[in-house]
């Protein structure tokens, strides 16, 4: 019997090695891609560790593939695996940009942002063109505070053309921290762009934008002058009104002359000129975001109300939509169209029957303020408001318009790799209950970018409540519901459980049938998270002015004693008073406003939230950062929770501004 012989052909192994990876790496790509669901994003993961199995049997130390695997394992929050992965890869295969690249990526994840650029700094001396690792150095310098750094960095980035969502992002985070001292043509440009891209929360540039604003006009300047035909061609203080809220009072002083320079022309001419259109448009929907917290004149109020006559007798003469256009467009600059006499004719029309320019406005000021009056009336709540005037109806706060960007990912991975809890007795969908989500920005981000959840997003505003279910819908989620505390707590009372819990404002004082520590206690069940901060903001000194005079004079929550109240501080927004007030957000919007004053947050809420959590036969801190997003040793803050709950006179938790994570034990 003749013996057979099987001769090996590494060259053939190898070849077939290298395309098993080609197509492990498309497969990788396609798990990572936006445009697929989370069932394919999965199928696609699965296909790439097979194809890597089947590369690994014909070549067991392929470092491509080595790096790859660690690349899913990283993505899938197992670090160690991750790390030893990169670093066999390198074994194999030295001077790999995209392993060292790769190695710094990991130590992002394991929160060592300078070990991480170290790690980056290698991929750029092995390649000096790696964009990955240039935009990872701009990572990690903006976590460890080098926000100018960074900002450069990343600025540099979309100059070569890398412009990728994180790289924007990352842009738009830093812009956030700089301090804008002097006019710069470069930062209104990045501004520009940052407004223009898509998909951006642009509401989140308010303060940078403000910041550029008040340096170009020269607004420090009493006798600075102000022209409207320039003011009227500029696209960042156009797009600024568009699509931030400018938390500075010298801007709103700005937006308000330029308001008042507008309805003085078509006093004088009796028409809008075109050139003048597009900064109207831009105040109008400015001041809705506001909630009409800008004051006007006595003469622009008398103005105003002529103009709202005189669309209401067009509209009952059925005089056709373009004789109305220009005054609609004057009357949103002053109040939302929704509360004026002649709302119910405008119902005639369907948004997208409006020319396209003006749709924003109309949509802001009419249409989705009439679909969130309908929700409302899905509530017991809403009896509160009937006998009130429109004008009066609290407004949601905070006014937002996109969701932060975000990585996909599964609460059952961040519950493994960031909090170290077991989740393999846990159902396949988790469900998420946000305690005072306001309008809902927060949760419809745990919503959008967790595959394994449901959202009950809960808060005391009506208002909030209306808006979050509309943008919901709006933007496809539907993973999510807002309610009222009420049906909250009937859905607990039913015996329904949740397994994360997330604390955001506190209810007020009004709210003396909620017990907030009661409601955790009863939603959740052993392995159940509670997420909260142990900051109480709206703790200013002009805050407690405010509120002692409400109280002293039996104010309530009008719209005129609201505009009263803020047009006080912004007399002389510089006293020692009021100054640390005018930099808060809030401030700049009516709906804000209301909340800071009528209805603060409860401290004893979360005082008696703090002491049931520091009961550690029941519950255990499981992770704490600090105001900066950096993990502190849960140890020390364990510690000064118990001391604190046992009488002990050391520094409360309680205004610390951490974040803190407990699992339920039991």
């Amino acid at each position: 019997m003749q013996s057979q012989h099987h001769i090996q052909n590494p060259g053939s192994d190898q070849a077939q090695a290298a395309r098993l990876l080609l197509q492990a790496n498309l497969a990788y790509g396609e798990s990572n891609s936006n445009g697929l669901s989370h069932l394919q994003r999965l199928r696609a993961r699965q296909e790439c560790r097979d194809y890597l199995a089947n590369a690994f049997q014909l070549e067991p130390e392929n470092a491509g593939a080595l790096g790859l695997l660690g690349r899913i394992e990283l993505d899938e929050g197992r670090l160690d695996e991750a790390h030893q992965l990169f670093s066999a890869s390198l074994q194999a295969q030295p001077g790999q940009a995209q392993q060292h690249a790769n190695l710094g990526y990991w130590a992002l994840k394991s929160e060592r942002p300078a070990l991480a650029e170290q790690h980056f700094l290698e991929a750029l001396d092995c390649d000096r063109q790696s964009a990955a690792a240039f935009c990872g150095v701009a990572h990690a310098k903006r976590l460890q505070g080098q926000f100018d750094v960074a900002y450069l960095h990343y600025r540099k980035l979309l100059e070569t053309g890398a412009e990728w969502d994180s790289v924007y992002s990352g842009l738009l985070s830093c812009a956030q921290h700089l301090q804008v001292e002097r006019a710069d043509g470069e930062l209104a440009r990045d501004a520009i762009a940052l407004l223009r891209r898509e998909g951006l929360p642009h509401q989140e540039l308010g303060r940078f934008v403000a910041a550029i604003v008040h340096q170009q006009y020269d607004l420090d300047n009493p006798n600075a002058e102000i022209f409207l035909d320039a003011a009227s061609e500029d696209e960042l203080l156009i797009l600024g009104l568009q699509k931030t809220l400018m938390s500075n009072p010298a801007v709103e002083n700005l937006v308000v002359m330029l308001r008042r320079a507008i309805i003085a022309e078509v006093a004088q001419t009796v028409e809008l000129r075109d050139d003048l259109q597009q900064l109207a448009l831009a105040i109008g929907q400015y001041a809705d975001r506001t909630g009409y917290a800008m004051a006007a004149e006595d003469d622009e109020e008398r103005l105003i109300a002529t103009i709202n006559d005189s669309i209401q007798a067009q509209l009952a003469m059925g005089e056709p939509q373009d004789g109305v256009i220009g005054s609609l467009i004057i009357s949103a600059m002053y109040g939302a169209l929704f509360h004026q006499s002649f709302a119910v004719q405008l119902g005639q029309w369907s948004l997208t029957d409006w020319p396209l320019a003006l749709q924003p406005v109309m949509a802001a000021s009419y249409y989705d303020r009439a679909n969130e009056e309908a929700i409302k009336q899905n509530f017991d709540e809403k009896a509160a408001e009937l006998c009130m005037e429109k004008v009066d109806v609290a407004q949601a706060w905070p006014a937002w318009s996109q969701l932060a960007f975000r990585a996909e990912n599964s609460l059952k991975n961040v519950m493994a790799s960031e909090l170290g809890i077991a989740t393999d007795s846990l159902p396949d969908t988790l469900r998420i209950l946000v305690c005072g989500a306001q309008s809902g920005q927060r949760a419809m981000e745990l919503a959008r970018y967790l595959s394994d959840v449901e959202v009950i997003a809960v808060d005391e505003s009506l208002a909030n409540v209306a808006k979050g279910t509309r943008m919901a819908g709006d933007m496809g989620i539907e993973n999510i519901v807002f309610w009222p505390w009420s049906i909250a707590q009937r859905f607990i009372a039913d015996g329904h459980q949740v397994h994360w819990i997330e604390v955001g404002r506190l209810p007020s004082p009004a709210m003396t049938e909620v017990s907030l520590a009661a409601l955790v206690n009863d939603a959740s069940s052993a392995g159940a998270v509670v997420h909260m901060h142990t900051a109480i903001g709206e703790q200013t000194p002009g805050d407690r002015h405010i509120r002692n005079l409400i109280a002293e004079h039996r104010l309530q929550p009008t719209r005129t004693a609201l505009r009263q109240l803020r047009r006080m501080v912004l007399a002389n927004p510089q006293d020692a008073n009021w100054k640390e007030l005018t930099q808060e957000d809030d401030f700049f919007s009516l709906g804000g406003c209301r909340d800071r004053w009528f209805r603060p947050q409860d401290g004893a809420q979360l005082k008696q939230l703090m002491a049931m959590v520091s009961n550690e036969v029941d519950w255990k801190l499981v992770k704490a950062r600090d105001a900066d997003g950096h993990s502190l040793a849960t140890q020390p803050v364990q510690r000064q929770i118990q001391a604190e709950a046992l009488g002990s006179e050391v520094q409360s938790l309680v205004g610390q501004g951490l974040s803190v994570y407990f699992c339920k034990r039991r």
